[in-house]
């Protein structure tokens, strides 16, 4: 061990114990501040799921307000001319193999037009907006032409004129314009999902921008924090275990036996929704309405038995943690 120049004493490490030290503090989201409530820039999330869409929130959430008529048709004027691929993206994403999860395409195609298309060097607050807004844009355009060329062989064209992000998206997805009612829900989906304050992914993101990196990195960061089983991944879990069911009764049945086992069950449960999560009277609406529409009500029964367990558990057993 070295020792110390004459005079000098050893410098005390600060505690790394930062517990309670505020990491910052934002106007764009609250989650859970009466144990289940959710709001963009102090608006409802379930009224602008009801009311607004995803066009508008996205807006909302970039530029500090919702906007007027003029402005909303601008900006979606605006958004279906950054659709398009450049060149020079396209190579790569049709290098990715079809075995890919769609989030390493996303991620790898937003750190490759990071390159394409890199940021100023200033991270000026416009510029970043524009990178915000190509990546809304775009990010459907490169998961569908990888999907499609990596499984299909095809090289689509990713430029639509549909009028909306999420009817772009399934355009792409079953190349034809999509009914009314899938935009529709597809388009609610993506506001509930639009921002949450201080999950992994949003603080991966605002730590990654913290160390001074560019937004494609801070979003690829965000990316990479969502594809986790314990965070986004957790929907597909969830989805898998669903799955395993032939029907409602099938369900309960071996559900009932996993909790007697004390297993968790993936799906139910949030760190900070204390009471329950707000989004969920939404999306299991637009579920029964495209079974419904599908005439294929099994797999919202199925989840809809699970759901009626583990409240019951939660009823019988208020001081079991049942939905960790």
């Amino acid at each position: 061990m070295d020792e110390l120049p004459e005079g000098k004493s050893p410098r005390i490490k600060k505690s790394v114990a930062l517990s309670g030290v505020v990491a910052a503090d934002t106007a764009i989201c609250s989650v859970g501040s009466a144990g289940n409530d959710l709001y963009y820039r102090g608006y409802d999330v379930i009224a602008l799921a009801e009311q607004a869409t995803f066009e508008e929130v996205a807006y909302l959430l970039l530029y500090g307000r919702l906007p007027n008529l003029t402005q909303l048709n601008q900006y979606k004027k605006k958004l279906k001319t950054l659709r398009g691929l450049p060149v020079m993206l396209r190579p790569m994403l049709e290098n990715l193999p079809a075995s890919a999860h769609p989030m390493d395409v996303l991620r790898s195609g937003c750190s490759a037009l990071g390159t394409i298309l890199p940021e100023a060097q200033d991270h000026n607050p416009g510029g970043a907006r524009e990178i915000a807004d190509r990546l809304i844009a775009g990010f459907g355009s490169m998961l569908l032409y990888w999907y499609h060329w990596s499984h299909n062989g095809r090289r689509i064209d990713t430029e639509t004129d549909d009028d909306s992000i999420a009817a772009h998206f399934l355009h792409l997805l079953r190349g034809k314009p999509p009914t009314a009612l899938h935009a529709r829900c597809l388009d609610k989906s993506l506001i509930l999902y639009a921002e949450h304050e201080f999950n992994a992914s949003t603080f991966a993101a605002r730590t990654v921008t913290g160390t001074g990196a560019d937004m494609y990195a801070a979003i690829g960061g965000a990316i990479g924090a969502l594809s986790g089983r314990l965070h986004g991944g957790a929907n597909e879990v969830a989805f898998e275990i669903q799955s395993r069911y032939n029907d409602a009764a099938h369900a309960e049945h071996d559900i009932r036996r996993r909790l007697d086992n004390r297993e968790i069950i993936i799906g139910f449960g949030h760190p900070v929704y204390t009471i329950a999560d707000p989004r969920h009277k939404v999306i299991r609406s637009v579920a029964e309405q495209l079974c419904a529409d599908g005439d294929n009500l099994v797999l919202f029964d199925i989840a809809s038995r699970i759901e009626s367990v583990m409240w019951e558990q939660k009823a019988m057993f208020p001081n079991v943690d049942w939905f960790s």
